[in-house]
């Protein structure tokens, strides 16, 4: 960037700065002008978000006529916030602060995004692989490598493609040995994430280089490596001008894991026999035993020095997710740490479920990084989602991280990481404001 280019950057992120330091303190000033009345409000806002957030876990917990009453109690404690605040006279002064706070928001968030961009990694150099084999999934995605004619494509750039049958499954790790043996250079994979994850723990094994076809339904792995996910041709490019990366790879007992493995309320619902076809409906019907210890194994996580007893939900990622951009939790700005993370939620009672709106402060919400997770049980099986493919494995299961265990080619030019949303620092905003 140029110097004319910076100055005016730095000028919209001061200008930013100071319309979210005037929007912010016009908000407190009406809340304090409004008297007791305005603070009551404020307070009664907190205590009715509170009640929705107990309501809602009674909801998940219970069945039949006290799950009504919950979700009945859930609508109406926010109707009756409105309504108290539209008798008393005070709803305009609410939804007044509400707009300023929003504003000042979105205005410190435009202002911090400079000191937090994110950009894609150059990579390095890296020649034409000179057979490249592509594994593809035409079910993935609703159809994605018919409709953006990626088989054509590849075979176009000199690549051999294998055309998964669905009526007939292979086991892909075997396709992708066969290849390597006759003499392919480069593996990759046009379909979901469990399929990437299969495919990759081969083409570290043997050293070769792995391609992303972002050709599934969400592609987070695509998405932390900065692939552009509308359009899956795109990373097709890597063939004739790819740069390589190096990057971590973690392990579940002996499988292997592009993003993460669940363990806990996810994993056992996901292994009903009628989660494909009815998701919400499986979904409430296993919550109220899941939730509450009564079907599938209590268990202990130890990582990093801490012992966390009886979680319900524990997520251990391959590099950790983003922590303070709740737009964006399912992302990682770098897959090349060398670590582990772990996110748990440990929720017994409706007013642990309210505590967790605090996030990351809240003493239900766990957040580490660690080289080695183990994750016990008082049972001699543990259920795990691995990158979404549902499996069950022998306690205790061990999960480890891989540093530098994959070089994956991607294209030259691509989109990069989405931007993350910045923690909003106050005292930055300021010093921001009151720079000349």
């Amino acid at each position: 960037m140029d110097g004319d280019g910076r100055t005016r950057e730095v000028r919209a992120q001061r200008w930013s700065a100071r319309l979210a330091v005037l929007a912010a303190a016009a908000a407190v000033v009406l809340l304090v002008a409004s008297g007791l009345g305005g603070i009551a409000m404020v307070l009664l806002v907190l205590g009715g978000t509170a009640v929705t957030a107990a309501a809602l876990w009674w909801a998940l917990t219970r069945r039949g006529a006290v799950r009504v009453l919950a979700v009945l109690l859930a609508m109406a404690a926010p109707l009756t916030v409105i309504w108290l605040q539209a008798r008393s006279g005070v709803l305009w002064i609410m939804v007044l602060c509400l707009v300023l706070g929003a504003v000042a928001a979105s205005a410190g968030w435009e202002a911090l995004a400079l000191d937090a961009r994110h950009k894609a990694r150059p990579g390095a150099p890296a020649r034409r692989p000179g057979r490249p084999f592509l594994i593809m999934n035409p079910r993935s995605g609703g159809g994605k490598v018919a409709g953006f004619g990626l088989r054509e494509k590849a075979e176009r750039a000199g690549a051999e493609v294998f055309l998964l049958d669905p009526e007939h499954p292979s086991d892909v790790a075997a396709v992708a040995r066969e290849a390597l043996a006759a003499g392919a250079d480069l593996l990759g994979v046009a379909g979901g994430d469990g399929t990437q994850a299969l495919v990759a723990g081969v083409a570290a094994e043997r050293g070769v280089p792995f391609m992303v076809v972002p050709a599934g339904t969400r592609n987070h792995f695509a998405l932390d490596l900065g692939l552009d996910r509308d359009d899956p041709s795109k990373a097709l490019d890597a063939l004739t001008d790819g740069v390589e990366l190096t990057v971590d790879l973690g392990t579940v007992g002996e499988r292997v894991f592009v993003n993460n493995a669940s363990f806990g309320a996810y994993a056992l619902v996901v292994q009903s026999d009628t989660y494909r076809d009815d998701k919400i409906g499986t979904t409430l019907d296993l919550f109220p035993d899941v939730l509450t210890h009564r079907a599938g194994p209590r268990l202990t996580v130890r990582a990093a020095g801490t012992t966390l007893a009886s979680p319900q939900a524990v997520l251990v990622s391959n590099n950790p997710y983003r922590a303070g951009d709740r737009t964006a939790v399912a992302r990682r700005d770098r897959l090349d740490r060398g670590v582990l993370g772990v996110l748990a939620v440990t929720v017994d009672s409706a007013a642990q479920a309210a505590g967790l709106l605090r996030g990351e402060r809240s003493p239900g919400f766990t957040s580490l990084t660690a080289r080695e997770v183990v994750v016990d049980a008082d049972a001699p099986e543990v259920r795990v989602g691995v990158d979404g493919e549902a499996v069950t494995m022998p306690a205790p299961v061990r999960c480890t991280v891989r540093p530098g265990a994959l070089r994956v080619r991607v294209p030259r030019h691509r989109p990069g990481v989405p931007h993350a949303r910045p923690r909003l620092k106050w005292r930055r905003l300021v010093m921001l404001a009151l720079a000349r």
